[in-house]
């Protein structure tokens, strides 16, 4: 009996609608869009559209059965959801993998479309309220909960209130500096300026991160992510059957979601010990992940770590043992996310902060293109790629994949 799904199944399509800024993808519904990008991935692995027969998605980004009526799929064999928003973006191709290894489907799409903008009737629309500003809320347009109730008077009414919390910790803990976050916001930005597919390309100096608009102390505005729309979609099947398709096979070596117990949900609960709160939640997922995978963190060429929030990317490189806990601040310092010169890029394609906010799928896509060997920063000899979903409420998640 197979108890593992390592290499038994591999990414063969990637694709993607062009990425826009917040809401600017109107007229396009979120089903076009997610159509677009899964035709493109068929068509970039070779596939029709008649071979598709799963889908694990993440966060509800769209309904399986309408995108079947929509481009004539013949049946769905598998469908599940993965919670959690972008904690799941990792972790849906590793649930896909399973139910391929385990006979469930065969040709498994993992899809983010987003469109960050509310339709009106007579087609405009009605954007709501920039999340940065702080008065976007991470409880959406539900009623104040009991527990809620305990922290909106107190200013924690959307997500970056909640991670400048943890940053401010890891500050207090291990005296990390701002200085360490705007290294991962520089080098990222430098990345996307070599990527026609960023939206924000134009260099940044540490000057211009430490003139930008406080949101949440200690986080400025370019400690958060874009908001964007757009849609990425991959295919993944079995190894054996990718051998024979259009691209070059990227094998799942391992996988893991979930997360502690104790980082719970996170935002809105902060019981956590000291080790847990100031962490990116990850511990016990890398550590699972590199188990089924038969790797360590220095066998991981290139990451592509999940970048809501500057800070993360720290906490994430700790936990995935990059460096030792509480040594990310001089990690960074000393240069080692860079492209070309660091010990492990991170983010070679401007991540969430500088290319497009997609919840994490475009790590994905960029993680592929690395072991194909087509990036546009192309890591040399890439051999190995991590990709993480998250931090957020539980579960987060990661991928390790193989050329």
């Amino acid at each position: 009996m197979t108890t593992s799904i390592k290499d038994q199944t591999a990414i063969v399509g990637v694709g993607a609608t062009p990425y826009y800024r917040r809401g600017e993808s109107l007229p396009q519904t979120t089903m076009e869009m997610a159509c677009k990008a899964i035709l493109a991935a068929c068509d970039d692995a070779g596939l029709s559209i008649d071979d598709v027969d799963g889908f694990s998605i993440y966060s509800g980004s769209i309904d399986p059965a309408s995108v079947a009526q929509v481009l004539g799929i013949p049946e769905i064999r598998w469908a599940t959801t993965t919670t959690s928003g972008g904690g799941g973006a990792s972790g849906c191709v590793g649930v896909g993998s399973a139910a391929i290894v385990t006979g469930m489907a065969t040709t498994v799409v993992s899809l983010m479309t987003l469109q960050q903008a509310k339709w009106r009737i007579g087609g405009t629309s009605d954007k709501r309220p920039d999340p940065r500003s702080g008065s976007g809320s991470v409880y959406g347009g539900q009623s104040v909960s009991p527990e809620t109730g305990f922290m909106v008077p107190y200013g924690l009414s959307a997500p970056g209130h909640s991670f400048s919390l943890l940053a401010q910790r890891h500050m207090a803990l291990y005296g990390t500096k701002r200085e360490h976050f705007a290294e991962v916001v520089i080098s990222q930005r430098d990345n996307a300026s070599r990527r026609e597919t960023a939206i924000k390309r134009e260099p940044l100096t540490l000057d211009d991160y430490f003139n930008a608009r406080m949101i949440s102390e200690p986080l400025c505005l370019l400690d958060y992510t874009l908001e964007t729309d757009g849609a990425v979609a991959v295919i993944t099947t079995s190894a054996d059957r990718a051998r024979d398709l259009k691209q070059q096979p990227v094998y799942v070596m391992g996988s893991a979601h979930g997360g502690s117990g104790r980082w719970g949900q996170f935002i809105g609960w902060y019981q956590m010990p000291d080790d847990i709160f100031a962490s990116s939640g990850h511990r016990p997922v890398a550590k699972r992940a590199y188990e089924m995978a038969g790797i360590t963190a220095a066998d991981v060429d290139v990451a592509l770590l999940y970048d809501h929030f500057s800070p993360m990317v720290l906490m994430q490189l700790e936990d995935y043992g990059f460096c030792p806990i509480g040594e990310s601040g001089a990690f960074v310092a000393d240069g080692n996310i860079r492209w070309k010169t660091g010990s492990i890029p991170v983010n070679t394609h401007g991540g969430n902060l500088s290319e497009a906010y997609i919840i994490g799928m475009t790590h994905i896509r960029e993680a592929v293109e690395q072991l194909r060997g087509v990036a546009v920063n192309q890591v040399d000899n890439a051999e190995i790629a991590l990709t993480t979903g998250g931090p957020a409420a539980l579960p987060v998640s990661c991928l390790l994949l193989r050329r």
